[in-house]
């Protein structure tokens, strides 16, 4: 067993010593925007699910009905493993992941092409990333071994930003508020949640539970949502909202998720979980004000595929 895997093994086990400390800021300026969506047929939807596995790869209806193997190629087979990945400039790229820590990567058409620039800290299978700056640029932050530090990518470098207050190992990045925010830990299963002001991290109230290897989406409505996650060694199914400052669970998944990818389109979000078996994928519809209309299941994931790669694209891309 390689030094990672031993890693995420120990990780299964919920241990719980790892560390989650409070610490101080640094510079930098970031805002979000959210851009207004209106409803698309399921069907017309086409969203390319990059795997661990490169060769498990596929291309997907929204409604699930077709399901077809997509072709992605990378220096190897395993390049995408725990990689994070946001939209900078409307391309897809990945953030360290098991095979490099620092690597930062574009998909050029069907292709992972290593870029020269590299991150500054270590972004393993615990960093988040997120497209800020109307997705011109991608916020990454945290890791495996607790660390606060985030920085900012604009496509030619990665500069260091604020730290956040907590550690937030596996706590996901949204937008709230048109803000960077996250919640929870995996480690210390703490219930903190803060937000990216132009002068630093700013706490915001405290999730009610001590949520972690959730996804987080950001709606028109300047509120966040929350897919899944575990508390403690206990995978879930809620689905939580803060609006206005205050939490609320506003509706439930299928089946247990956690350790997935969300993408927001069409008033619809489409959540493909990596843990546990079966490996749902959801499709959350919305109505016009942003309220859950349904709960759909449109299938399931081959394995346990973590933190998958998700792209919007149209049909039959790289098939």
């Amino acid at each position: 067993m390689s030094c990672h895997d031993s890693c995420y093994a120990t990780y299964k086990e919920e241990l719980s010593d790892c560390p989650c400390i409070e610490t101080q800021t640094t510079t930098t300026e970031v805002s979000t925007t959210t851009t207004e969506l209106t409803q698309i047929d399921p069907s017309e939807v086409s969203i390319l699910v990059i795997l661990e596995d490169l060769s498990a790869s596929y291309l997907t209806s929204g409604d699930g009905s077709t399901q077809v193997a997509a072709k992605i190629s990378a220096p190897s087979n395993d390049y995408t493993r725990y990689a994070k990945h946001a939209l900078v400039n409307g391309e897809v790229h990945i953030f360290g992941g098991s095979t490099d820590y620092k690597r930062i990567a574009k998909l050029i058409g069907c292709a992972f092409v290593e870029l020269s620039v590299r991150l500054n800290v270590d972004r393993d299978w615990h960093d988040e990333a997120l497209s800020i700056q109307s997705g011109s640029q991608a916020l990454l932050c945290f890791n495996y071994a607790g660390s606060k530090s985030c920085e900012i990518f604009d496509g030619s470098k990665a500069v260091t930003t604020f730290e956040t207050s907590y550690a937030h190992s596996s706590g996901g990045l949204g937008v709230y508020e048109n803000e960077p925010a996250t919640v929870g830990c995996t480690w210390n299963k703490h219930k903190k949640a803060e937000r990216l002001t132009s002068t630093g991290w700013v706490a915001l109230p405290d999730h009610p539970e001590a949520l972690a290897g959730h996804s987080s989406i950001g709606l028109d409505d300047n509120s966040m949502m929350l897919l899944g996650g575990r508390i403690g060694s206990t995978y879930q199914t809620g689905i939580w909202k803060i609006k206005e400052n205050v939490w609320s669970r506003i509706g439930e998944l299928t089946q247990n998720a956690n350790v997935g990818s969300a993408i927001y389109t069409g008033r619809s979000i489409y959540y493909f979980s990596g843990a546990p078996s079966p490996y749902p994928n959801h499709r959350i519809d919305l109505t016009a004000d942003e309220e859950i209309k349904e709960v759909v299941r449109i299938g399931n994931q081959a394995g346990h595929y973590i933190w998958p790669v998700l792209f919007e694209t149209t049909a039959n891309f790289c098939v």
